[in-house]
């Protein structure tokens, strides 16, 4: 069981990426940035636009995480799992989400990402991106 919640902490972990998270070091001082990349051993993260409490801003900024308290999630990305269920029901069994990249795989050669930068060509490319469309617009009018 502990190997199931480790995968999913990961898991979760990396959902962090390139999202706006605002950090509470142990010190008490606090940092927002956007997520480039972290060390899945002692994540350790790198941010982008990164402006700590004092007003100081930095491109880029190492923080580590032996020094992190607390990590918030400035801004949600969108959950791509209802996409994912719809492209299965147009696609059968030939879709997979790989969830720590963001990204939704139809028939092994088109990629879908939160974005909706579809990579691929031809009709299979098209549907998937008209897919995306409608499902954006429709969380849209939701939220």
């Amino acid at each position: 069981m502990s190997a199931i919640a480790a995968k999913r902490f990961t898991e979760e972990f990396a959902t962090l990426l390139d999202r706006a998270v605002a950090i509470t070091l142990k010190s008490g001082q606090r940092i927002t940035g956007r997520v480039l990349a972290f060390n899945q051993s002692d994540y350790s993260l790198w941010l982008a636009d990164a402006v700590t409490g004092e007003g100081r801003s930095s491109r880029r900024l190492f923080v580590a995480g032996s020094e992190i308290s607390t990590i918030e999630v400035m801004e949600e990305g969108p959950d791509l799992m209802e996409l994912y269920e719809r492209l299965n029901r147009v696609f059968p069994n030939m879709v997979r989400y790989l969830r720590e990249a963001g990204v939704i795989v139809v028939m092994e050669r088109v990629r879908v990402t939160k974005d909706g930068l579809v990579e691929g060509s031809g009709p299979v490319a098209e549907r998937v991106r008209r897919i995306w469309e409608e499902w954006k617009a429709e969380s849209g009018q939701k939220g």
